[in-house]
């Protein structure tokens, strides 16, 4: 906080403690404060690639309308904010046998501000920052905003309280799905079956050697990135899960279900030799908006990793030609394939008619398949 000493602000305040260690505190604060002490931490990525921040972009039309309630002349604002503070922080309990009920204690909440304003704030917004949005910008500055705060000595923290306060008002899938890798522990079954698949698909964007490198379009992409990502994370999230959670997929075997271990790197030899085939046999159509090449939609993606669980077990992956092996075997399907253009004669589909739905992924998928086995079946 720069080199002078930091302020405070001293707010009564309930302290809660849920487990040992570990305590919210419920207090309010002025509209014209939370732009004091609090920050909102926008998802995005630093020049190492490292994910930083959890939040999703600001809606602007959702700002405005609070906004304009906010700025009414009866205004009831029952909507809390839920702050990470810093461990710095400091409660001084209420003397006296009121000061608890044995569940809830009685006190003052002190809370260091800089005294620089050019210097970081010291809490983050995890839940409520269009609200908090609204309420730096609202007229009625000294309005009374409740809040609900916990110390997070770790953005991993805030990350997996940010998950678990947003599934009532469900977060864009992209969201969930790129911060999962990030967090201690996914807050559900559901969606720890989505960690290992993202943090799969965060190492396709970014790896040197794979053919998605800055492909994938997830929601820390920035706006020039995003000029050239092409493919929604969420198609390739499904696709893996796919693989790795049904017994007939390629990824499967890879994943020890009584340890919870898992062979990464064997599994990335696999996704980077199978998909690296894949655009060097269709290169005309790898890396190309979807408006131009069904392959790089969610339709494309899913039938072909599909496909993959049916390749890669005639691919040696030891061997130094496993990359051409597995070019080999896709070209069996490659003459039937009308990424982009001409039409899939046997679906009855133009190409650029073919959708990301649930019907058009297993028709192809299993056209895909149909077309495979038969040309295998020849060769034998």
């Amino acid at each position: 906080m720069g080199n002078q000493a930091p302020e405070w602000i001293h707010r009564r305040a309930l302290k809660i403690e849920q487990s040992p260690g570990l305590s919210v505190y419920l207090f309010a604060l002025a509209a014209e404060d939370i732009d004091l002490v609090a920050d909102v931490a926008r998802i995005s990525r630093d020049d190492a690639g490292k994910l930083i921040g959890y939040q999703r972009p600001e809606r602007k039309t959702h700002v405005k309308q609070i906004l304009d309630y906010l700025n009414g002349a009866e205004v009831l604002f029952p909507n809390g904010i839920i702050m990470a503070l810093p461990d710095s922080i400091r409660f001084k309990s209420s003397r006296g046998p009121g000061a608890t009920d044995g569940l809830s204690t009685a006190g003052t909440l002190e809370i260091p501000i800089p005294a620089d304003k050019n210097d970081p704030r010291p809490a983050w917004i995890v839940d409520g920052q269009q609200r908090s949005l609204a309420l730096s910008r609202t007229s009625n500055k000294s309005l009374p905003v409740p809040v609900a705060a916990f110390v997070a000595t770790s953005l991993a923290m805030q990350r997996e309280q940010f998950l678990r306060v947003n599934t009532v008002a469900p977060l864009p899938s992209n969201l969930v799905t790129e911060l999962l890798p990030e967090v201690f522990a996914a807050p559900s079954p559901r969606l720890s079956a989505k960690r290992l698949p993202s943090a799969l698909v965060d190492m396709l964007n970014q790896d040197p050697a794979s053919p998605f490198r800055g492909l994938v379009k997830r929601a820390s992409t920035d706006s020039e990135t995003r000029k050239i990502s092409v493919i929604t994370d969420t198609s390739l999230v499904d696709a893996l899960k796919e693989s790795l959670e049904s017994p007939s997929g390629v990824l499967f075997p890879y994943r020890n279900v009584a340890t919870g271990q898992t062979d990464t790197e064997g599994i990335r030899h696999l996704l980077l030799t199978y998909w690296s085939a894949v655009k060097a046999t269709f290169p005309s159509a790898w890396g190309q908006p979807t408006t131009k090449s069904r392959l790089m939609g969610g339709v494309g993606i899913r039938a072909m990793a599909r496909l993959m669980d049916r390749v890669m077990p005639q691919v040696d992956l030891k061997s130094p030609s496993a990359q051409d092996q597995a070019f080999n075997e896709i070209a069996r399907v490659a003459h039937k394939c009308h990424w982009i253009s001409g039409t899939w004669e046997e679906l009855g589909l133009p190409w650029n008619e073919l959708q990301n739905t649930p019907r058009h992924i297993s028709a192809l998928s299993n056209y895909l398949a149909r077309v495979y086995v038969d040309a295998r079946t020849v060769d034998q």
